[in-house]
């Protein structure tokens, strides 16, 4: 079997990639941070293209308290 990757395939592959990591990044930095290991290992081990780290983070977001 002979596979082709196209330009725009590439770039997309790329992107995702990219994407995953910096949300990934983001989820084990505030899991590191608060002392959470089960979060840290899960978002490690998880492969979710960057869902499972922001559903996390917007868990973990402290609400605002404006009045």
């Amino acid at each position: 079997m002979d596979y082709h990757i196209t330009t725009a395939q590439l770039w997309l592959i790329t992107l995702i990639v990219v994407w995953d990591f910096v949300w990934k990044a983001l989820g084990l930095w505030r899991a590191s941070q608060r002392n959470e290991k089960g979060w840290f290992v899960a978002i490690l081990v998880i492969n979710s293209v960057g869902i499972f780290p922001i559903i996390y983070l917007m868990v973990t977001t402290p609400k605002s308290t404006k009045q």
